[in-house]
């Protein structure tokens, strides 16, 4: 796998995670709203890098307890694609000056 397909792999995984939290934002934001059908957000690999996102509406009231554990997924899968494309990065800013010299 080439570093550009793992930065882009890692792009994809913080788009979806953005998405997922889009999601649980409208779902807080409409806990109270009388027939509101909570959010369901799942991802789905697409080759050759990245995620398919699907967002879909259910019948399902908003549980606190079950956005807010999700948030905190939501949060750890982002920061965890950030630092794998942080380090695709810095290998590529390395290959780059290896180059250059």
């Amino acid at each position: 796998m080439s570093i550009s397909a793992i930065t882009h792999t890692a792009l994809s995984g913080m788009l979806a995670q953005t998405s997922r939290a889009s999601a649980i934002a409208k779902n807080v934001a409409n806990a109270s709203t009388p027939g509101y059908g909570r959010l369901n957000t799942s991802f789905q690999s697409v080759e050759p890098s990245g995620v398919q996102v699907s967002v879909n509406a259910t019948d399902q009231g908003v549980d606190f307890a079950t956005e807010l554990t999700d948030l905190i997924e939501t949060e750890q899968s982002y920061k965890a694609n950030a630092s794998v494309f942080e380090t695709g990065a810095d290998l590529w800013d390395v290959l780059m000056s290896m180059k250059r010299d």
